[in-house]
């Protein structure tokens, strides 16, 4: 079971958004509207950029990641909360036997730095994050790549997400793909795309395990 961590096992929205923020007013551009920024969460920060002002290839983009960065550096572990059903949940995957990743745009060490806060420390055998691919989804280079370091096959697999761009990374890396609507995200936003279900929060996850077993 592969996971997403922005909005799918984690509530970042007021750290990104005061990232974004933050960067674009480094830029000399107006602030954009939380709920704008929230749509963008689990994408790239060059997609990002390009989405808030309209531009394709913004001038600006290096900038505007090192800003962001900057920032977060400052506030997104401490404004990072894990969503409530999170540990129960991964506790019920382990003793059903179950190994997770997480395969992520966001930076590992953040990701890493939020779970160990939390006591997760070690709930995953592999962490892929923005650091650690040429190619952000939707291109499956992550998802691959935590694949290779579990030693598992595509399609012993199962990718959770969020965001449309989560469902296209898994529909190109051969998963199956299960979205949970804790983000911005609504069922209809996925209708492109091969969902295998859709959850409303992740609660419901342990409870589909024996449906979605599947022989190898």
């Amino acid at each position: 079971m592969l996971f997403d961590f922005d909005l799918t096992l984690a509530d970042s929205r007021a750290a990104v958004t005061d990232c974004v923020n933050h960067a674009l007013r480094g830029l000399g551009l107006a602030e954009a509207a939380p709920a704008a920024i929230h749509r963008t969460i689990g994408l790239s920060l060059p997609r990002t950029l390009a989405l808030l002002t309209g531009t394709e290839s913004h001038p600006d983009t290096e900038a505007f990641q090192r800003s962001f960065a900057a920032r977060a550096d400052e506030v997104m572990v401490a404004r990072t909360a894990l969503f409530p059903e999170v540990p129960g949940v991964l506790a019920r995957l382990r003793a059903a036997g179950v190994r997770s990743a997480v395969v992520s745009t966001k930076f590992r060490h953040r990701i890493e730095a939020t779970l160990a806060r939390d006591g997760l420390a070690h709930a995953f055998g592999a962490i892929v994050g923005g650091e650690d691919v040429t190619r952000h989804k939707p291109d499956p280079e992550g998802l691959h790549a935590a694949l290779a370091r579990l030693g598992e096959a595509s399609h012993s697999a199962v990718y959770v997400g969020d965001h449309p761009v989560d469902a296209e990374a898994a529909r190109r890396a051969g998963l199956r793909f299960i979205a949970v609507l804790t983000g911005a995200s609504q069922r209809a936003e996925f209708a492109a795309h091969p969902v295998e279900r859709f959850l409303e929060t992740l609660a419901e996850l342990p409870a589909q395990l024996a449906s979605l077993s599947r022989p190898a």
